[in-house]
């Protein structure tokens, strides 16, 4: 090795049992708390309300590396500076938005144990005593979503890759059974252009996206239409299937939709259990939204036949109040997962299999993967059930009080007035011109935002602008949300003053 090759110490820049090491991971760890305490003292509205361009100059500022390094409290201070005072403040209780929650404080102290450990979940020699904590927190999953003995799941990044995962274990089963055919081995069936997969038309989008990603194509998938309460309509699904199949046409999946993402609606469960099962077609369950309701006292009944589903999606970082991302996919026969399996010598040898060794990789389509489970491990060993619950019902409470104080006004209008979830739909109205009315709430929106004095959404209904709350947040008060529609009433007030004044 020549003079020049002389290795240089690197022990402050890494975590270990040296006492630099860990000298240095607490000042750093010091440091970042110290830098969010000092921008949280100044905090005073969900978000600053610059646009993307105002920002543009002050992010690229940041993007000066220079090749001998610096300081990590000089690049705190710039993040002080350019990022922090314009991000998104999730655990403000006017931040209503979207389904993106607050995090557990205990989860966040996990998340320090994941990233300083950083232990890959895919083989059992990157993760040790994780594997076996996951499988247990998996199979705490599958009884409380009352699935069976031979039920089993991973941790995913949330319900895109798990919806994903759900049609492609339907898609397989179903050529396998019905062909002979191996997808995994020989690509798509001949058939396949024949595929089609059901669902409601407020489905997630991530129906359509799957299948687009599994080569059937967006058209392989069948919008039924849905009732009064945004359900999938049950007289709509036996027809379109009846005419998919006279047409010869393969409908093999069903997707069920547990929590909406605009209204929260529940489609019905066990009825489309039945139909599932009748005709031979796999039931699929985005309750990525949902799920939560595992843990509610007021609402569990909601999901009365979730446990006939053939898999699951739900969200941890949405109504279980982890840190982004957290996930699961939930099967409710685990030989099914042999559908996505592959062995890598170096990896996940069949031999390990013979001595009972852990490869999480077997069940993912994800290699390298964080131990996400533990968050959820902890949080749920120090808050317990009960607190969950409370969290979780207030909610839902929440959302009803919401919902009659803006039926009450005829200054809204309420496109849902009974809450299934979280989830409250409404817009202001300033005439009897919708495209007035449209753009109005598209005003009001945009405002809001602008203004940093609340994140509200923003969607459309029946070809109608409309605004949204989403309440996840537990700290959210009925007073909190008076105030939004009491700014919201003022904001309509200017507008229609100003469009009086340009006429």
């Amino acid at each position: 090795m020549k003079q020049s090759s002389k290795q240089k110490n690197f022990d402050s820049l890494f975590m270990h049992n040296g006492e630099q090491g860990i000298k240095a991971y607490r000042d750093a760890a010091e440091a970042a708390v110290e830098t969010l305490w000092a921008d949280w003292k100044n905090k005073m509205k969900p978000y600053s309300g610059k646009m993307p361009n105002e920002l543009k100059h002050e992010i690229k500022n940041l993007f000066s590396f220079k090749e001998a390094g610096e300081p990590l409290a000089d690049v705190l201070a710039d993040l002080k500076e350019a990022y922090l005072p314009h991000r998104i403040h999730v655990e403000d209780p006017k931040c209503a938005a979207h389904l993106h929650c607050p995090p557990l404080i205990p989860a966040l102290a996990a998340e320090m144990l994941i990233s300083v450990l950083n232990q890959s979940m895919d083989s059992f020699d990157q993760s040790g005593a994780a594997s076996l904590i996951e499988e247990e927190m998996v199979q705490w999953l599958c009884r409380k979503f009352e699935y069976g003995k031979n039920a089993d799941g991973t941790f995913t990044s949330g319900g895109t890759q798990s919806n994903y995962m759900g049609l492609l274990l339907a898609r397989d089963a179903f050529c396998e059974k019905q062909w002979n055919w191996n997808v995994q081995k020989d690509g798509l069936p001949p058939e396949a252009d024949r595929l089609r997969i059901l669902c409601s038309k407020d489905a997630h989008f991530t129906v359509k996206k799957s299948a687009s990603q599994l080569g059937l194509g967006e058209r392989a998938v069948v919008l039924v239409d849905t009732d009064d309460e945004k359900r999938m309509s049950l007289y709509d699904l036996k027809r379109k299937t009846t005419l998919l199949e006279e047409s010869g046409l393969h409908p093999f999946a069903i997707v069920a939709t547990c929590g909406t993402t605009d209204f929260g609606s529940i489609d019905p469960l066990s009825e489309l259990a039945d139909a599932a099962h009748a005709g031979g077609l796999w039931l699929h369950v985005d309750a990525a939204y949902g799920g939560a309701l595992i843990l509610s006292r007021t609402r569990r009944y909601k999901l009365a036949g979730i446990d006939r589903a053939d898999s699951i999606s739900v969200d941890f970082h949405k109504q279980f109040y982890q840190p982004v991302s957290c996930g699961a996919f939930l099967v409710k026969d685990r030989r099914h997962f042999r559908l996505i399996g592959y062995h890598a010598d170096y990896l996940n040898p069949e031999e390990d299999e013979a001595e009972g060794i852990v490869h999480l990789v077997n069940k993912s389509i994800q290699t390298t993967r964080r131990f996400d489970a533990l968050k959820l491990f902890v949080s749920l060993r120090v808050l317990g059930e009960d607190t969950f619950a409370e969290m979780i019902d207030w909610t839902f409470a929440l959302a009803e009080a919401t919902a009659e104080k803006i039926s009450a006004s005829d200054r809204f209008e309420l496109l849902n007035p009974h809450p299934e979830l979280n989830a409250v739909v409404f817009r202001c109205l300033a005439s009897e011109d919708d495209a007035e009315n449209d753009r109005l709430n598209k005003c009001i929106h945009r405002e809001l935002f602008r203004t940093g004095q609340a994140v509200i959404a923003k969607t459309a209904a029946a070809g109608k602008t409309y605004l949204k709350f989403t309440l996840l947040n537990p700290r959210t008060t009925l007073s909190d949300l008076d105030d939004i529609l009491g700014r919201i009433q003022e904001l309509a007030s200017l507008y229609t003053n100003s469009r009086r004044v340009t006429r």
